[in-house]
């Protein structure tokens, strides 16, 4: 077994049948005693057994990045002079104040989608989109890209676009999860199981703590920039299988649904951002399983060097705070995240995540040019098939030949 592969399992997003429950009407949902203490119970997290299996993975589409239209100076944005920016980092992050996204103008959100792909995550602080209906947030995301359906988190009654992170304020929630885990650290991008991967990421905050539970990111495009010209150039081409099988298991172990059918993809190791032309590693050990063509053992061996490399280099990486007006968006193309699991106290912590999805993760700017829907289409067919040959077979089939 690959030393990649481990039960993936969070507790913030899935059913727990030791602390949830069945509703009349057979949906699963947190229990009644949960549901009194949240301030927006219009948000609680569902799972209803009749999404099982109701929705099928993406059909290949042509991705419009709305940040090719952005202005680089972004003077949509700056009309206010009393708008507060603030650089978390030199290269990574922004903390913004007194821009209220949920009013932007089609040209805002353009020069908003250039701007968190230019400095890979922002805060805004004092937003209203808690209070928007469901109807106006879908709205506001879809005009960056189709929305993504999550296949095992919870989501709002009837709302399956919205992905729901719930902290239960449960001293046992915390307690059952260390009991055999050292820490919290999963650093990850969002479903890169998906054959088209998520871009903006929109994280808004319901409820939380007064303090703990920072949400870290770390910057892919520095990770890889770091690395010698000797290991970019080997590592460059490599192609890596990610899955969704393993969340899926995780879930369903406990009771929960699986509203599509698992999928492998198989995505560059290092990827191209088609707005900024820059490269970085696109591997994590979320969903990341197996280099392409390797044996197992070349395989987990440098597959565990980048990724140790990405989850040791904090000078690559940046905490974003929370409070019960935040909202945070962010380029899954350019950074990973985790959550930070540092209280004790009961307080209940509730968010919901709005996912846009993406271009098909890409090597090169040819690629990017050359690739279409119906190449993509053909491509999809040709997973299983790769999958199961050996690294010899592989060899001669798909780079000798250049197939």
């Amino acid at each position: 077994m690959s030393t990649l592969t481990g039960r993936y399992h969070d507790g913030s997003i899935h059913f727990k049948k030791s602390q949830d429950e069945q509703s009349e009407d057979g949906v699963l949902t947190i229990s009644k005693e949960n549901l009194k203490k949240l301030k927006y119970p219009q948000w609680a997290p569902c799972w209803d057994p009749k999404d099982d299996h109701a929705f099928k993975n993406p059909e290949p589409f042509k991705h419009i990045d709305r940040g090719l239209f952005g202005d680089p100076e972004f003077k949509s944005l700056r009309e206010n002079k009393d708008i507060k920016w603030k650089r978390v980092s030199p290269k990574l992050g922004l903390e913004i104040d007194g821009i209220q996204l949920s009013t932007l103008t089609d040209k805002q959100k353009d020069d908003l989608a250039l701007l968190v792909e230019t400095h890979g995550v922002i805060a805004f602080r004092n937003q209203n989109f808690k209070d928007q209906s469901f109807d106006e947030i879908k709205k506001w995301g879809e005009y960056f890209g189709p929305l993504h359906v999550h296949p095992t988190s919870g989501a709002p009654r009837g709302q399956p676009n919205f992905h729901m992170t719930f902290r239960r304020g449960s001293r046992l929630e915390n307690e059952e999860f260390f009991q055999d885990k050292l820490n919290n650290i999963t650093w990850h991008s969002d479903v890169t199981y998906e054959t088209q991967t998520p871009a903006l990421t929109l994280f808004a905050m319901l409820q939380t703590g007064e303090s703990g539970g920072d949400t870290q990111f770390l910057d892919l495009i520095e990770i890889y920039e770091r690395l010698s010209p000797l290991m970019k150039n080997l590592i460059d081409g490599l192609q890596a299988v990610h899955t969704s099988k393993d969340q899926a298991a995780s879930a369903k172990s406990q009771g929960g649904i699986e509203r599509k059918e698992t999928i492998d993809s198989i995505h560059p190791v290092v990827r191209y951002h088609p707005v900024l032309k820059k490269k970085g590693l696109f591997i994590h050990r979320g969903f990341t399983r197996k280099i392409v063509g390797l044996k197992t053992e070349e395989s987990d061996s440098l597959l565990l060097f980048l990724i140790k490399h990405i989850e040791t280099c904090l000078d690559a990486h940046v905490r974003m705070n929370w409070d019960e007006n935040t909202v945070v968006v962010w380029d899954n193309r350019r950074v990973l995240h985790t959550r930070t699991l540092d209280w004790d106290s009961e307080e209940t912590r509730h968010a919901f995540r709005l996912t846009t999805l993406g271009e098909r993760p890409i090597g090169s700017e040819k690629e990017y040019n050359d690739w279409t829907p119906e190449l993509e289409k053909e491509n999809i067919k040709l997973t299983s098939y790769k999958l199961g040959l050996s690294p010899a077979e592989y060899d001669e089939e798909f780079i000798k030949n250049k197939i």
